[in-house]
């Protein structure tokens, strides 16, 4: 629009140029004499030679239109076009980012969720994002959200959840497939937030939870699975050893008041003897 607006602003000057100098022709030719009309038409051409030019960034492209008609596309640097028969409108060929806003979509499995997202696109061909689309910005944002719906609404929430990077690539293919007409490269898609409501957020931690005292269940079970095998290895090593489980159980006894001001007496059993005279050689 803005291009359009100064291209009707050139030809509006030129047109008041031309009469101003067709009005001032008599009186220049009085002051001038006969070179007056070959000074006005140089003047005339030398203005709009001025106003015919264009700057053209180097990020920049500019589709040329003549009566109307594409013509061709202009690269960066300085370009002249004949002002009221050309116009030129310029693309910008760098990356453009535009935000989908928060989208509530319903998932595969019933659940409400919101969720925003970026998209990454770049112009590729200048001429037909100019030629076969009205607006593309829009029209990618657009396009983009409808896929991001449909894409969401055939998911499950678990994995929505854990696969964002997959889901991101499978919108970023829809997307790029459908505006490869419009002369537009889809870089990047980015799922940025998903909002759960809260009642699920609390069946979620209460899940959580349970998971972590499952595995803390099963890895005490474990654990005293692997204490009992090694207590039974070592119930079966004192067996062999002669005397071995007597001195066991003396060990015990001794831990049993450490404390060296109390004596704690115990009848011994003749097997404890026994072991005592297995140990001495039988002394």
């Amino acid at each position: 629009m803005a291009q359009n607006n100064q291209e009707i602003s050139s030809l509006s000057t030129i047109v008041v140029l031309i009469v101003m100098a067709v009005a001032f022709l008599p009186a220049a030719a009085k002051i001038f004499g006969p070179v007056a009309p070959v000074m006005v038409i140089a003047g005339l051409i030398l203005v709009i030679l001025l106003i015919g030019l264009r700057v053209i960034d180097q990020y920049e492209r500019g589709i040329v239109l003549t009566l109307g008609q594409y013509s061709g596309t202009r690269g960066p640097g300085l370009t002249w076009i004949l002002v009221g028969i050309q116009r030129m409108i310029k693309v910008d060929m760098r990356i453009t980012t535009v935000d989908i806003p928060s989208q509530e979509v319903i998932t595969k499995d019933n659940v409400p969720v919101g969720i925003n997202a970026v998209v990454y696109f770049q112009v590729e061909s200048a001429e037909k994002s100019i030629l076969n689309i009205k607006d593309y910005t829009l029209a990618v944002a657009q396009y983009a959200q409808a896929a991001l719906r449909d894409v969401i609404g055939g998911i499950e929430l678990d994995p929505l959840l854990s696969e964002r990077e997959k889901i991101s690539e499978e919108i970023k293919k829809i997307v790029d497939t459908a505006t490869d007409s419009w002369g537009i490269n889809v870089t990047d898609i980015k799922i940025q937030d998903i909002e759960l409501p809260a009642d699920m957020k609390r069946v979620m931690a209460k899940q959580a939870e349970s998971e972590r005292e499952r595995r803390a269940i099963i890895i005490r079970a474990e654990g005293e699975f692997q204490a009992s095998a090694r207590l039974a290895e070592a119930a079966q090593v004192l067996n062999g050893t002669p005397g071995g489980l007597s001195m066991r159980t003396l060990q015990t006894i001794e831990k049993i008041n450490p404390d060296p001001s109390k004596t704690v007496i115990f009848a011994l059993p003749v097997e404890i003897m026994e072991g005592f005279k297995k140990i001495t050689g039988g002394k």
